[in-house]
């Protein structure tokens, strides 16, 4: 019998958790927006950390101020949303905006893209250090370093919403999401919340503190990079394609694939082009 005919008797039940934690009136709080939030915040709280720690840097040099990370949080709040939302609209669904353009606006109803997302937020990372006259190396590092721990709480959030589910399966821990069909299916979030989240984060954390690669600049945010593009690849085994788009040239390939392949070179790319700061000659 094909296993699209029978629900598997370990199948797990959907916790069903109200994707609205709070509302009133109109305003509602989301479990999503909020994991942004919180993704963002500590992302901010990580990075002051690391850059008022003389030990991590060469010669005990700090690259920038904390309050060059106070000002940053706005440029990074702007390029993660607009990035995100712009990748969304053009990598999975162009069509359906094209038809309704307002929609675009309409963030509140999920729909974030985190490959556009990093475009958006490497940009205002160029364009902030260019005005700064901070090594824009240094500045992604400690940025990226933090990053994970929101990856892992949107996923979380994604699950909440019954959202990004995995392909039909038989496997124990199988789920049947109530949007998902009458299907047990692997619940693909928490994968990736647990690749892409902690132990992403767990590595980067291996780097800054024990290895001190933040004294190589560029290295933390390419082993960030493919270690993404790497976890999201392996994920993409398990979770099922956007239904508007499917699977790629008629095979296994999905759209998170092609977007995540080029991630994983270009931060191999960084890490071995990665060269530790000169430390300045002592006098004679």
């Amino acid at each position: 019998m094909s296993e699209y005919l029978a629900l598997p008797l370990a199948a797990l039940p959907f916790p069903n958790i109200d994707p609205v934690i709070v509302q009133i009136g109109p305003m509602a709080i989301h479990w999503y927006g909020l994991g942004y939030v919180l993704g963002i915040l500590f992302a901010w709280w990580y990075a002051k950390r690391l850059v008022t720690d003389t030990r991590l840097w060469p010669d005990g040099t700090l690259p920038m101020k904390p309050e060059d990370i106070d000002d940053f949080l706005v440029w990074a709040a702007i390029g993660v949303v607009l990035g995100g939302r712009t990748g969304y609209v053009l990598f999975y669904d162009l069509p359906r905006y094209l038809a309704n353009p307002f929609d675009i606006i309409a963030v509140w109803q999920g729909g974030m893209s985190f490959h556009g997302g990093l475009l958006g937020v490497t940009l205002a990372m160029f364009l902030f250090a260019r005005k700064r006259g901070i090594l824009v190396w240094s500045l992604i590092d400690v940025v990226a370093a933090g990053v994970p721990v929101g990856l892992g709480l949107v996923r979380i959030a994604n699950f909440i919403n019954s959202e990004l589910w995995g392909r039909v399966t038989d496997v124990s821990w199988a789920v049947v999401f109530p949007n998902g069909g009458p299907f047990a299916r692997h619940p693909s979030q928490l994968y990736e919340a647990l690749l892409e989240g902690l132990v992403l984060f767990l590595l980067l954390r291996f780097l800054t503190h024990s290895r001190l690669k933040l004294k190589t600049p560029g290295f933390v945010a390419g082993a960030f990079v493919a270690g993404y593009g790497a976890a999201r690849i392996i994920v993409e085994f398990f979770r099922e394609p956007d239904q508007q788009i499917g699977y790629l040239f008629g095979g296994w390939l999905t759209m998170g694939m092609v977007l995540s392949l080029p991630m994983v070179l270009i931060g191999i790319w960084a890490m071995l082009s990665a060269k530790p700061v000169a430390q300045p000659s002592q006098p004679a």
